[in-house]
């Protein structure tokens, strides 16, 4: 295989970095956020992946084969049941963590930092600030091909139920909207 090199200024590699102090975060990036236990902060870092609140621009674009989004969360507070056609990696850089998978999330598996897990496509899985503290989790997000297209994602059915009464639902585009 033959690959083109490239050398890239300063000026183009800095379009290439996420500086943490700038992340803009989303309060409400998923349909599950508006159900107590699962109010989380949601930073696209690299590339959007599956968020579905579409105004949630990512600090770098460039998000070919996976994406990177931070998740910060209270202590109790974290992800509902969710899958995804892709392959999602958690990992906590700040505080405790439960990662938790199955039907009724009844599997769980607690995390220290730079613990990594990884779910393979089709398993409903979530996550939990297990910590006395705020903390701060990584998500990888692969995607299906060089697009960086990680697909939407399928919400457990008793999550819609949930989120659908707080008056949140995710449209056939996969973004959110009120109703």
């Amino acid at each position: 295989m033959t690959m083109e090199i490239k050398d890239l200024s300063i000026a183009e590699m800095q379009e290439r970095v996420a500086r943490y102090r700038e992340l803009k975060a989303s309060p409400q990036a998923f349909v599950d956020t508006r159900i107590p236990e699962y109010e989380r902060d949601i930073y696209n870092v690299i590339g959007r992946g599956v968020t579905e609140d579409a105004g949630l621009a990512p600090s770098i674009t460039d998000s070919r084969y996976f994406s990177i989004t931070y998740v910060g969360a209270e202590p109790g507070k974290g992800a509902a049941l969710h899958a995804h056609e892709t392959i999602e990696v958690f990992i906590p850089l700040v505080g405790r963590w439960a990662a938790v998978w199955g039907e009724d999330g009844d599997k769980e598996i607690e995390l220290d930092p730079f613990d990594v897990i990884s779910f393979p496509p089709g398993i409903y899985r979530g996550f939990r600030n297990i910590g006395d503290s705020h903390g701060m989790l990584m998500a990888i997000i692969g995607s299906k091909e060089t697009t960086g297209d990680g697909g939407r994602v399928a919400w457990a059915p008793s999550i819609l139920e949930q989120s659908h009464a707080t008056g949140l639902k995710v449209n056939t585009e996969g973004d959110l909207e009120e109703g």
